[in-house]
């Protein structure tokens, strides 16, 4: 049995860990701020929602109440709308802050081990022969034939913030 997948695994853990701590971190940082923005956001659209139902009851007291449904169904549509384009712009933001933190990695002390370690779980992956190469942003890229392997910082980045999954969606659902 090979124990180089798991000698890489284990050598990884601590920056699988870092990553998922620095997102965490920046999830919440990412939530203290944009909690409020939410929050405003949300009581504006309610506010108008609110404004847009008043005018459907007058309007539905003078068209009746098919018109006056229609008018609620509208509004709360665009109470969602919102909604969801404030958790977009929410989530948006962590991921770019997420990979400005793993893109920092680059400068610090550990870098040169780091990439060593990518360097060998690229080979471990794609075999010894895997053609690996530094990638702009930082990490590397590995090729073998038919085979690649994407161990940049900004793809790791992506990948940690997948592997979260609903933790992150959770952190704007109250």
């Amino acid at each position: 049995m090979n124990q180089a997948p798991d000698r890489t695994a284990d050598a990884l853990h601590p920056v699988r860990t870092e990553l998922l701590r620095a997102a965490r971190a920046d999830a919440e940082a990412l939530l203290a701020r944009t909690g409020q923005e939410t929050a405003a956001l949300l009581d504006r659209a309610r506010a108008e929602a609110r404004t847009v139902l008043d005018e459907a009851r007058r309007q539905g007291e003078t068209d009746g109440a098919d018109g006056a449904r229609e008018l609620l169904v509208k509004a709360r549509r665009e109470a969602t709308s919102r909604t969801l384009a404030a958790r977009r712009e929410s989530y948006d933001e962590l991921r770019r802050e997420v990979t400005a933190r793993v893109g920092a990695l680059r400068l610090t002390d550990g870098y040169a081990d780091l990439l060593e370690r990518l360097g060998h779980r690229a080979r471990v992956l794609l075999g010894p022969g895997a053609e690996v190469t530094g990638h702009p942003e930082g990490g590397v890229l590995a090729r073998a034939p038919g085979r690649q392997a994407d161990l940049s910082l900004p793809a790791l980045a992506e990948r940690a913030l997948d592997r979260l999954g609903g933790e992150v969606r959770s952190l704007w659902e109250t």
